[in-house]
């Protein structure tokens, strides 16, 4: 998929600069998402792309920038309406993060605590959401009873639960083997088509940005160092760049 000037992003990030002491580690980062893209997000540990999430989210104030989602500068949403922005948001967290206490159901259930839905109507949700994932049978299982491409399918469960537009993948295929991160990567593709839904994928698998990945970003010292197709970027000369596909 290509950018379309005429087109405006679904998500903009502007010039965003964070700094912790004197470790500057976002120097001017500039991200655009478009409507039904899967833009890849690449760049060594520590480069900032956690910090960059969290800035999205509103866990993190940056320096100076700006983060647009759907046209609305989050900096300048009253809470109430940032939260129902945020509904907007789906994420599938590195390790995926279920609640070991809470059963498959309470785990996909809890997205939903604010709003306020009939007990029918959250039931019709996860189950929609788990069929979406293959997992339907799972319901009522506790997070120690599944397996790890199990856990990381529910927790892609529960990012889509809410049917947002836009989902933020943090690692999806880390700590699995190739057959169960091959499933997942085809689960990313299917939930794209199925639910029409923009996605950023960060992520160090080569494999899983060349399969998934309509653009790609580079995030070299702060910056959005490079950008364009997995073919572009993976036949470009620059040291740098090569570094991520070696």
């Amino acid at each position: 998929m290509e950018k379309t000037k005429n087109i405006e992003p679904i998500l903009s990030i502007k010039n965003l600069k964070k700094s912790f002491g004197d470790n500057h580690v976002l120097n001017g980062f500039n991200l655009e998402l478009f409507e039904g893209e899967n833009l890849v997000l690449m760049g060594k540990s520590g480069s900032g792309k956690s910090v960059m999430i969290k800035c999205l989210v509103g866990l993190m104030q940056p320096d100076t920038g700006s983060l647009e989602i759907m046209g609305k500068d989050i900096s300048k949403l009253p809470q109430k309406e940032f939260n129902e922005l945020r509904t907007e948001l789906g994420f599938l967290f590195q390790g995926s993060a279920l609640y070991d206490s809470m059963t498959v159901r309470e785990n996909l259930e809890f997205p939903m605590r604010q709003q306020k839905k009939t007990e029918k109507e959250s039931l019709k949700l996860v189950l929609e959401a788990l069929e979406s994932v293959g997992l339907t049978e799972a319901i009522d299982l506790m997070p120690n009873e599944l397996s790890g491409g199990m856990k990381r399918r529910i927790a892609l469960a529960r990012a889509i639960i809410l049917k947002p537009k836009i989902i933020i993948y943090d690692e999806p295929t880390t700590g699995l083997d190739p057959i169960t991160s091959k499933e997942i990567i085809q689960l990313m593709r299917n939930i794209q088509q199925n639910y029409k839904t923009s996605s950023i994928i960060i992520t160090h698998d080569v494999d899983c940005a060349r399969v998934i990945s309509n653009r790609m970003i580079l995030l070299i010292d702060g910056i959005n160092y490079a950008e364009g197709t997995f073919q572009e970027l993976s036949t470009n000369k620059d040291e740098k760049i090569q570094a991520f596909f070696k």
